[in-house]
């Protein structure tokens, strides 16, 4: 197994906004940017980890399952982490959110819940993930197999409005692709667990709607690079990227509320060692 080319594509990404990108003053930081990168890959290839530096894949899936449970609880995310601090724990803390939180570990109306109790003007809920789901299995021609989180009239009620905003499904013959639309991407620290969160998410589905995985897309609008993470990014594109991984599925799970920590599983993964950067809040 070689790289994959969606990892070669995402260095390639990362270097061309080092040498091209704009530098600009941001809320949480500088940053160098870029507009609308698209990076893609076929899952023929092998499951899109980056190797050029370690993964923390129990987070990415950790993360995925409480998003598929509609959750915006960071205690619940802690307990199928396994962890007392998770990647959200920062939000559920900041000052400016917790005058609004219900509880300690409340988000609010972020990710899972909009994916999975979408409010109505009536009161009642859109499951989108159940809805897309059947409709891969009954409508498959449909060009409406689209979830998104970007709820306007929600904004306020999330500790952190989304950053990869919506995704859609396209299914040719029994193949299924996945495309994800990310508004604001940290190149270094966020989009290498985007990629793998959604090429996750694209072979779940893929399972039990009967389908094969075949290519991921993600469209990273504002692509960027904070100052202060120049040096890990040039440590990262130093090191020469190892053959990509493979996914392990739990052949039995037929329905996307039915995997469990235990279901998932990434085999062959080699990486380069950890390469540590300050997270923006």
């Amino acid at each position: 197994m070689q790289p994959h080319p969606m990892e070669l594509a995402y260095l390639s990404a990362l270097k061309d906004i080092m040498d091209h990108g704009i530098d600009r003053a941001g809320r949480n930081g500088d940053t160098r940017a870029l507009f609308a990168i698209q990076i893609r890959g076929k899952f023929a290839d092998g499951f899109p980890a980056l190797t050029s530096k370690k993964l923390a894949f129990k987070a990415v899936k950790s993360e995925l399952l409480w998003f598929l449970e509609g959750s915006g609880d960071d205690n619940r995310l802690k307990e199928l982490n396994g962890t007392d601090k998770t990647i959200w724990t920062a939000n559920a803390e900041a000052d400016y959110w917790k005058q609004k939180a219900k509880f300690p570990g409340d988000l609010g109306r972020i990710y899972g819940v909009q994916w999975r109790k979408w409010q109505k003007p009536d009161g009642t809920t859109i499951d989108q993930i159940a809805r897309v789901v059947d409709k891969i299995k009954n409508d498959p021609n449909d060009r409406r197999l689209i979830v998104t989180a970007w709820n306007p009239g929600e904004i306020e009620d999330m500790a952190l409005p989304p950053c990869h905003m919506m995704f859609q499904f396209f299914v040719a013959g029994n193949k299924l692709s996945l495309h994800m639309v990310q508004r604001s991407c940290d190149m270094f620290l966020g989009v290498p667990f985007n990629i793998a969160s959604y090429a996750l998410l694209l072979q779940m589905v893929a399972q039990v709607t009967g389908k094969i995985p075949d290519e991921l897309v993600l469209t990273l609008n504002d692509a960027h690079i904070y100052h202060n993470h120049f040096d890990a990014v040039q440590e990262q594109l130093a090191r020469s990227p190892l053959p990509a991984p493979t996914l392990w599925l739990n052949p039995e799970v037929k329905d996307i509320d039915g995997f469990t920590m235990d279901d998932i599983k990434l085999e062959n993964y080699q990486s380069h060692e950890t390469i540590k950067a300050e997270m923006s809040a």
